[in-house]
């Protein structure tokens, strides 16, 4: 491991986690945690801004906890936490809100979409980028994994960084996305980008039965099973990139653009193999969900840590802006 590396990112706990989430940044977890110091924390403070049911929020610091330690992440190598456990990233948030203007915030695209769909935005989403950049630049992170959908959040992190470090001195690196190349936007059942605010999703952990109707749901055009289909415009397909492989894949590749094989078939294939990758992590979330004290005393140690190496950060902060006086 190149412990000389940080790696940072997070999700928020606001509802089930979603196989988007897995693939657009959840799994890039899980397969760095040897080649990087990695702290991974549970978004708490950010899902205040859509989710303000105490009792609900409380249980899902928990689940998204135990889904992450399911998919493989090893507490040994990985430190996972809760963002509240570490309150020097809202101090650190509020020096980045006064070097930072209106308009440049603004221009996110996370912004936009809210006041689009909203007729009021509270003041948390509007600056919800700098509170993430505090998560990030807090720990001195090289690189952060997100959906190429998060990539703008880092280009404003990049920019907080080089602002404050040209205002104040050098104090934060300035970290890079990681982005997997052949994974960009997942498409949901209704062929927009996965999310849950469009209800379009397929869980992580789904039941075979919840896996079967939703994958039906998908729409599809009238072509027959003899007819020839583009796999690049179709919504199955589009999922089929990741959970169908080997000769299985050329073969309905060829199929689809050949005809030889309907909307239905194609469904069921894709059923049978997201039911085979699921299975396998259901099982192990189930026994895992059996221990929740458990779960709890590893996000009590990674907050510990974190917030450890956070304050050690924030010295270095406060004694640069003038406000270390003692």
């Amino acid at each position: 491991m190149n412990k000389e590396r940080i790696l940072v990112s997070g999700v928020q706990p606001t509802g089930r986690l979603h196989i988007g989430n897995y693939l657009g940044a959840m799994k890039q977890f899980v397969e760095l945690q040897n080649d990087y110091e990695s702290y991974i924390f549970i978004a708490d403070l950010h899902a205040l801004t859509t989710l303000q049911n105490p009792k609900e929020l409380s249980e899902n610091i928990v689940d998204i906890a135990t889904d992450y330690l399911a998919i493989g992440l090893n507490p040994d190598r990985v430190t996972l936490f809760k963002q509240s456990d570490v309150p020097q990233v809202t101090e650190l948030a509020w020096i980045f809100n006064t070097i930072t203007t209106v308009p440049y915030l603004m221009r996110a695209h996370a912004f936009k979409d809210a006041e689009a769909n909203r007729s009021e935005v509270n003041v948390g989403t509007f600056d919800y980028p700098l509170l993430m950049a505090a998560d990030i630049l807090i720990q001195d992170a090289d690189v952060v994994p997100v959906g190429l959908d998060q990539k703008q959040h880092i280009e404003i992190t990049r920019d907080v960084a080089l602002k404050f470090n040209r205002i104040f001195g050098d104090v934060f690196r300035v970290p890079e996305p990681l982005i997997l190349e052949n994974v960009q936007t997942i498409l949901g059942t209704d062929g927009r980008k996965m999310s849950k605010s469009y209800k379009n999703t397929i869980s992580l952990f789904s039941t075979d039965t919840e896996i079967q109707e939703a994958v039906m749901k998908i729409p599809t055009d009238s072509k027959g099973v003899n007819e020839p289909k583009d796999p690049d415009k179709d919504n199955i397909f589009a999922l089929h990139k990741y959970f169908t492989e080997g000769p299985e894949f050329g073969e309905l590749r060829d199929k689809y653009e050949a005809g030889g094989v309907g909307y239905r078939e194609s469904k069921e294939i894709l059923i049978k193999n997201i039911i085979s990758f699921i299975s396998p992590l259901r099982e192990k979330r189930n026994k895992l969900a059996e221990k929740p004290k458990e779960i709890i005393e590893i996000l009590k140690a990674g907050g510990e840590k974190a917030r450890k190496r956070a304050e050690e950060k924030m010295k270095e902060v406060r004694e640069k802006i003038g406000v270390n006086i003692y």
